[in-house]
């Protein structure tokens, strides 16, 4: 059974568990509107609204905290889910960072560490990712995603939302 609650540490970031202490600080990087305008829930950055992403993070059991390690701050989090995901399967998801840390080396380490994490366990890491957001669907394709034929519906925001699903397979 795969660990969903590791400490990992890069160069740059440090992941660990979320605890119900962390929403002040997530929520002071997650209030940033233009965090998520392009992202299906494009109202997350509201605090009612996101106190649910974080309770349901929390309850999930599989949310880590993104810090910076050279400043000690929390830049963002992301999670592993199998809710979604088909045997021998784990999903990486609800990332979000700072605009602080778009751009560089943050977001590709974060998910270097989760993937090198989770293929101790399985043999695919899956994404969904919004149909219309580019700029995420650009990252996951960026650290090696390919495009599934695999879609997944639900509503977000009040609106259907349709998430395009990219995987990663483990090397043999």
């Amino acid at each position: 059974m795969m660990d969903r609650q590791p400490h990992l540490t890069g160069d740059l970031i440090e992941l660990r568990p979320a605890t119900p202490d962390d929403f002040a600080a997530l929520f002071a990087v997650a209030s940033d509107p233009q965090i998520w305008e392009v992202h299906p829930a494009h109202d997350r950055w509201q605090e009612s609204v996101f106190r649910k992403f974080f309770d349901d993070g929390i309850a999930s059991g599989g949310m880590l905290v993104a810090i910076d390690r050279a400043t000690g701050e929390i830049i963002g989090s992301s999670r592993y889910e199998f809710d979604r995901a088909e045997p021998g399967e784990v999903e990486i998801g609800w990332t979000f960072l700072a605009r602080s840390h778009w751009g560089g080396r943050f977001n590709t380490e974060m998910k270097a560490l989760m993937l090198d994490h989770a293929f101790r366990s399985v043999e695919r890491v899956i994404f969904l990712v919004g149909d219309t957001n580019v700029r995420s669907r650009r990252a996951v394709e960026k650290i090696g995603g390919y495009l599934t034929p695999r879609e997944h519906r639900a509503e977000m925001a009040g609106k259907p939302v349709v998430h395009v699903v990219y995987a990663i397979d483990r090397s043999l």
